[in-house]
């Protein structure tokens, strides 16, 4: 397994825990119909899923950009940066 595979595996766990973080704590104030203890408490649970999922995206988004070979972009100026581009746009 290579790390493109790895980035989009850490970024698919990324934004399933953030779609899971938000329907968790909505439903239970669908469910509940008022805000008490248990909603304050599915709040903060959303809170900490919500972190890490979007923690995983971010470093989803890295892994990918390293195996696509983009790293250089990040540090590259002027007519470096298109030179880089266009090779990487470009087919061979």
């Amino acid at each position: 397994m290579n790390l493109l595979f790895w980035g989009l595996t850490v970024s698919l766990i990324g934004k399933v825990l953030l779609a899971a973080g938000v329907l968790m704590a909505h439903s239970k104030i669908a469910h509940e119909k008022r805000i008490d203890k248990a909603v304050i408490h599915s709040f903060k649970v959303e809170q900490i899923i919500t972190a890490i999922g979007l923690f995983l995206i971010v470093i989803g988004y890295f892994m990918e950009i390293y195996f696509y070979g983009f790293a250089n972009l990040l540090t590259c100026e002027g007519l470096q940066c298109a030179a880089t581009l266009g090779g990487a746009l470009l087919p061979n």
